[in-house]
């Protein structure tokens, strides 16, 4: 392949393109671009030809046409044959090497609310066109659609050979996923209008814009295979954008990627330094205290045995104390918004325990669609994203109120319980009059009554006093029977059973306080 002669340039993202043709340009690259490009090219004095002079056609309609010539797609699609270069003699034109574009900023445009106008104004034409025309051609052209690029494509193009065909085909399936991933945005915008101008949260089209990470070493199990694959748009601070900070060795796998996810859901729900630590997608210890360490330690003691193996989640910087904790039991992973030195260099003495920065911190009512896969489709829902201020408007349906220090407890309890797959029962206490820390947790039961005995299993002396979450309603007071015979005193719960009125007064005989928060969190 020979070296570029000619590069149309024309993007919405200016990121890292004066540097890019600038060197281009010394190198003999003739450039031709448009509008605001090309301002920006000349502001930086590089010689520029533009469009409208290569096409013999003034730009029209405010801009609307330029790009949509004979000439500029001949100059693309021109296969390197003798009738392709003759016709494209003909039509005036040259052909055209590299084509360097980006979109106009659609989703960005949505996404801060601006109006319909606008958003119709900001679906781009001309370049969707020249970079499928580009793509399509591979075999001669190379396309860039990603500032992330340029530093290979200017290697390339210094090179006696050129670009090779492996690297313009990457760049050219790159480029199909580019604007596909645009035309999904459209027609997801555009389905969701109702009218009057409103927008319903579900469109008609639903595209879901995934890009691979990287393989797995298996799925759930070693004889089924998987990969990783991250939306194009993830948020900064989601398990997607983390950062690998660990000492090298294992991958993480299907499983822990779960169970991190699950992790740091778990953790985000707490305001205070927490530590979750998670087991198959369920916290079975989680923790607040006034110091991250402190928090980590009764966490893993919450429940010693199921810690060892599991996925820990802590919402502060981690720090040299509560690394020297962590390398002390046998972890899978740690996520964090971040690491201090010193704390790396404790736990990188671990060589397969895998170290996940965040960076940012997404707040817990953070909004999102979700999904999960079932057969032949997907069901979709808003993140559940409630919680915060639940127990601290829930009703007290008893005779008895809770304490200030049950309040605490209740608070702690009912946000872990979110997090916990249904039937969920969380024993939990304050150790501090502030800080809360897990007891038991009864997860994944058919019946909430057994729920309710392996929390209190799990307990054991430590029920006794203890405050009760359910993620959702007792059916029976069967439920609340039990509670109390393990020694809870105070349950926070959803209501709204017909037996509501049954399950208060057996409350009531046994002395416990009793809050309906109105919500209710099953986990699947």
């Amino acid at each position: 392949m020979a070296r570029f002669a000619r590069a149309l340039v024309s993007v919405s993202e200016k990121r890292g393109i004066v540097d890019l043709c600038r060197q281009l340009s010394e190198l003999g690259v003739e450039i031709l671009s448009t509008g605001g490009t090309a301002k920006a090219l000349r502001g930086a004095e590089i010689p520029v030809v533009d469009v409208a002079e290569y096409t013999g056609s003034p730009e029209v309609m405010d801009g609307r046409v330029k790009t949509l010539h004979p000439r500029v797609h001949g100059g693309i699609l021109m296969r390197d044959t003798i009738g392709d270069r003759t016709q494209l003699t003909e039509l005036g034109g040259t052909p055209i090497d590299l084509v360097i574009v980006n979109l106009y900023p659609f989703e960005a445009t949505v996404a801060r609310g601006a109006p319909h106008d606008e958003i119709i104004e900001n679906i781009d034409i001309g370049g969707p066109s020249m970079i499928r025309s580009a793509a399509k051609n591979h075999a001669r052209v190379t396309v860039v659609v990603d500032p992330k690029d340029y530093d290979e494509v200017i290697t390339a193009a210094r090179s006696d050979e050129g670009p090779s065909l492996d690297l313009r085909a990457r760049l050219a399936a790159k480029a199909f996923s580019h604007t596909a991933a645009y035309d999904g945005a459209i027609a997801g915008y555009m389905t969701s209008l109702e009218g009057g101008g409103a927008r319903t949260r579900f469109p008609g089209t639903l595209t879901f814009s995934l890009e691979r990470a990287y393989g797995l070493r298996y799925g759930e199990n070693p004889h089924q295979s998987g990969a990783f694959y991250v939306e194009r748009d993830a948020p900064k601070g989601s398990l997607a954008r983390a950062e690998s900070l660990g000492a090298g060795g294992k991958e993480l796998s299907f499983n822990n990627l779960v169970d991190c996810d699950a992790a740091l859901e778990a953790v985000r729900e707490h305001d205070l330094p927490c530590a979750v630590v998670v087991k198959h997608t369920n916290p079975c210890g989680t923790a607040t205290s006034a110091t991250l360490a402190d928090a980590y330690k009764r966490a893993r003691e919450a429940d010693a045995l199921s810690a060892f193996g599991g996925i820990v989640a802590l919402n502060r910087k981690v720090d040299r104390d509560t690394a020297v904790l962590l390398v002390e039991t046998f972890l899978e992973c740690v996520i964090a918004p971040s690491f201090s030195d010193e704390a790396l260099e404790v736990l990188r003495t671990k060589k397969n325990l895998r170290l996940l920065a965040t960076g940012d911190w997404l707040p817990a009512d953070h909004a999102e669609l979700v999904a999960k896969k079932i057969g032949g489709g997907f069901v979709v829902q808003d993140r559940d994203a409630s919680g915060a201020k639940e127990v601290a408007n829930a009703r007290v349906v008893t005779k008895r109120q809770p304490t200030n220090e049950e309040r605490v407890a209740l608070d702690f309890a009912w946000r872990v319980g979110k997090h916990v797959k249904s039937n969920a029962i969380i024993l939990a206490r304050t150790y501090d009059g502030t800080h809360g820390v897990t007891v038991g947790v009864g997860a994944g039961q058919m019946s909430r009554v057994v729920s309710v005995q392996i929390a209190a299993q799990k307990a054991g002396d430590l029920a006794a006093g203890s405050v009760l979450s359910s993620d959702a309603f007792f059916p029976f007071p069967d439920g609340v029977e039990a509670a109390a015979a393990a020694g809870a005193k105070a349950i926070v719960q959803p209501g709204g059973s017909v037996k509501d009125p049954e399950v208060i007064a057996r409350a009531d005989e046994l002395g416990l306080a009793m809050m309906f928060t109105g919500f209710r969190h099953f986990r699947h």
